[in-house]
């Protein structure tokens, strides 16, 4: 249950994540609605949300839904994840916890490197772009007071590095080469990463849809 009450509430949103990359991006992109933006690290209490759905819009809409009634606030959720051509999509929906442990990006990078590397055995290439790859974000903005909800996609295309590089981001974004940038995802600014990325770009299909400002519940519908 929120701690937050009367019409305040009606000014919050809740990004239904404790990934402090992901709510600076959020913030910084949503700062135009004058809405309060919080994260989980602000509600303890709210529920560790079990991601078993079979698409990232799937995980994105559950996670809104079932942090959304529990806090009765309004709660945007993403899901978000590589899909490596070489990997047949994977780590997909599974990006988060590729290497086992949840969250634990050197390992979820190391183990994508070993694949990688492992299927280019043989190759005679020396290239430092191993695959083809894209970003995908899929976002879910749920209204517990009237029950409607906003969902977009978005996602960006790029190819696998063979090393790290850049200090920014989070998750694969150090291995995410952008080639009109000629740079990682890692070395973006916020501003250039918020204008290609795929949760960029799922913002602002988002923030169209509610046509640029929420009013105070969410009025747009897929």
């Amino acid at each position: 249950m929120s701690e937050a009450a009367g019409a305040s509430d009606r000014d919050i949103v809740v990004v239904a994540t404790r990934n402090m990359g992901k709510v600076r991006e959020f913030r910084h992109a949503l700062a135009p609605l004058g809405k309060e933006v919080r994260s989980l690290h602000e509600y303890p209490d709210a529920p560790e949300v079990v991601e078993d759905g079979n698409s990232f819009a799937e995980n994105a809409f559950k996670k809104a839904k079932e942090i959304g009634d529990f806090l009765n606030l309004t709660v945007l959720a993403d899901d978000s994840g590589l899909c490596v051509e070489r990997l047949d999509g994977a780590p997909g929906i599974y990006s988060a916890r590729y290497a086992g442990e949840h969250g634990n990006d050197a390992a979820n990078n190391a183990k994508l490197l070993d694949e990688l590397i492992r299927l280019r055995q043989g190759d005679d290439t020396e290239q430092p772009l191993l695959s083809p790859a894209r970003f995908v974000c899929a976002l879910a903005l749920y209204d517990p007071a009237t029950g409607r909800r906003v969902e977009s996609e978005g996602e960006v295309e790029g190819w696998i590095t063979s090393e790290t590089a850049g200090q920014g981001g989070f998750g694969y974004d150090p291995l995410f080469f952008v080639p009109q940038y000629e740079r990682t995802m890692a070395e973006l600014s916020v501003e250039e990463k918020q204008r290609i990325s795929h949760r960029g770009a799922a913002l602002e299909k988002l923030l169209a849809k509610l046509n640029g400002h929420l009013n105070g519940s969410v009025n747009e519908t897929e």
